[in-house]
């Protein structure tokens, strides 16, 4: 009988020390869960504070610039500006890329052309425009004597002034 009370003593303990463990678990599984609440409070805070939101952005449309001799280039360069400052494009790829896919006719086949040779070859935004530039824009030297043989007219001098003035205005 003695042995008898000693195994149900043991059993009381090992029943009681169950009880406790279940209710230090259950103490564990509450903590753990507003431990994880708060934690994922903070980090939506975190996130609100910290996210910056992105400038909108206009669809702004440009026209495609075919390099055939009614084609203005400077005219396409200002459209091409607008649209880069409009759609906030900082990376100077994505610029390139956009004047690219703006290009028609034998402009594009000569970009394209440039770029199967050396696909780096338009390292900037502004070495693509001096390119297209020197390829497409009528030669400097050349338009002095073009414009001397239309001097007789009164108009033509002032077309002459006017379009000298235009032509060594710095690109932006």
């Amino acid at each position: 009988m003695f042995i008898q009370n000693e195994l149900d003593v043991e059993r009381e303990k090992v029943t009681l020390l169950h009880q406790q463990d279940s209710q230090q678990t259950e103490l564990l599984r509450e903590h753990s869960a507003q431990l994880f609440e708060l934690l994922r409070q903070q980090q939506a805070t975190a996130i609100g504070s910290t996210c910056t939101r992105r400038p909108e952005t206009l669809k702004i449309d440009i026209s495609k610039y075919k390099g055939a001799d009614e084609d203005s280039l400077l005219r396409w360069f200002v459209e091409l500006d607008d649209v880069i400052r409009a759609r906030h494009i900082v990376d100077e790829e994505m610029q390139i890329a956009l004047a690219q896919s703006n290009l028609a006719g034998r402009a594009k086949t000569w970009a394209l052309g440039l770029k199967l040779h050396d696909p780096y070859v338009f390292g900037s935004l502004e070495v693509f425009k001096s390119l297209l530039g020197q390829t497409f824009e009528p030669p400097r030297a050349n338009l002095g004597l073009a414009l001397n043989s239309y001097e007789s007219s009164e108009v033509n001098v002032t077309y002459t002034r006017t379009f000298s003035t235009y032509v060594t205005l710095p690109v932006a």
